[in-house]
């Protein structure tokens, strides 16, 4: 493999995950190419589906072939997910053995609607489990105050969790303890822990973009653009406290694997901050970027691939405390944007589903 920023990303300890999927991406060989430039994992979400969906005429004849046979927009949804997933876990299923289970996985939402309810998620992510079928399937669980239920049950059956929509300090330490719960559960079990991994999908330019817009209000300029690195950066420190001390490394001294922090929505969303600025300032050990097309085309063009995370401690808690000063609650916004998140992924698979009745409803070739 020849030396670029995502080999380099990797040989600092951070793994450069994908997040898109696309059936072209696939079919044409620019997946496979990505993950012989460096990529070790791919992530989706509803978004991304509807774009693909949406945006080509790519999953046309097989939506139209499974309408022809029966099949709901909803029933149409889970096989043409489930077909690409899998395509992509195959792609990487010799990551998943080179690393023996720490990269290589493939990422599939639960249902949207069930965000809020641990019962439903459990039965889900069971479903979803069972027909992709492959052992480097992550399935994607919010973090909503509901979610910990549903992350330590999966965990303890031995079902990899990526839990997404990670905005606040107390959102992620949430996530960490239903896992390290779960690990404990399936350890009373008397099960094996070293064949179960998740990560821990702490957002991030959301909440510059949220907080930004109040600092605008406060004509604050001084403050845009630091503060969601900021609360990053505590977030990654409490992860190191959390997976290396000892009452983690018993579970390690049984098999289990840390769960990871991993950046998401690294994508720059104000054009004013340079396009590799959540990447770039978030390379740490242990963790995981999961960048979408643009921002890893502009990595591998222009990024630094230097250990940056653990920098400054002391200056981003300045931030953080410049906030509160302003009367800003950084945990209440993040509540916020989270709820905003639920939001956005439930529209678009609504979105996914019309344009899947759509193309099911249109004319054959």
């Amino acid at each position: 493999m020849a030396s670029n920023n995502l080999t380099a990303l990797a040989a600092l300890g951070q793994s450069p995950w994908y997040d898109n999927i696309d059936r072209r991406l696939i079919q044409n060989g620019q997946l496979q190419k990505l993950i012989s430039l460096g990529v070790r994992g791919v992530t989706s979400n509803p978004s991304i589906f509807e774009k693909a969906v949406s945006g080509s005429a790519v999953y046309d004849e097989t939506i139209q072939a499974l309408a022809r046979a029966g099949n709901s927009p909803e029933q149409i949804y889970d096989v043409i997910t489930v077909q690409d997933v899998q395509s992509a876990a195959d792609l990487l299923s010799e990551t998943y053995k080179k690393t023996r289970g720490r990269d290589g996985y493939v990422s599939l939402e639960v249902l949207p609607e069930y965000a809020h309810d641990p019962t439903k998620t459990i039965d889900d992510a069971r479903r979803i489990h069972k027909e992709v079928a492959r052992p480097n399937l992550m399935i994607k669980v919010p973090g909503t105050k509901e979610g910990p239920e549903a992350i330590t049950v999966l965990t303890r059956e031995g079902i990899n969790v990526n839990v997404t929509l990670l905005f606040s300090l107390e959102h992620y330490e949430a996530s960490a303890m239903a896992y390290v719960d779960g690990l404990r559960e399936r350890l009373r079990a008397g099960r094996a822990l070293d064949d179960v991994c998740s990560v821990a999908s702490v957002f991030v330019s959301r909440v510059d973009t949220k907080v930004d817009q109040r600092l605008d209000e406060l004509n604050e300029e001084g403050l845009k653009g630091k503060i969601a690195v900021a609360n990053a950066k505590m977030i990654y420190q409490r992860f190191r406290a959390l997976f290396f001390d000892r009452t983690f490394g018993e579970l390690a001294s049984r098999g289990a694997q840390i769960q990871r922090v991993l950046w998401g929505s690294t994508s720059t969303k104000n054009p004013d901050y340079v396009d590799v600025k959540y990447v770039d300032e978030l390379i740490g050990r242990d963790s995981i970027n999961t960048l979408p097309h643009h921002t890893l085309e502009a990595f591998l063009d222009h990024g630094s691939a230097q250990l940056r995370i653990e920098r400054d401690f002391n200056g981003e808690k300045a931030y953080l405390e410049r906030l509160k000063d302003l009367g800003i609650d950084l945990n209440t916004m993040c509540d916020e944007i989270q709820q905003e998140g639920v939001k956005v992924f439930s529209d678009a698979f609504d979105q996914l589903i019309d344009a899947i009745s759509r193309k099911a409803a249109a004319p054959g070739p």
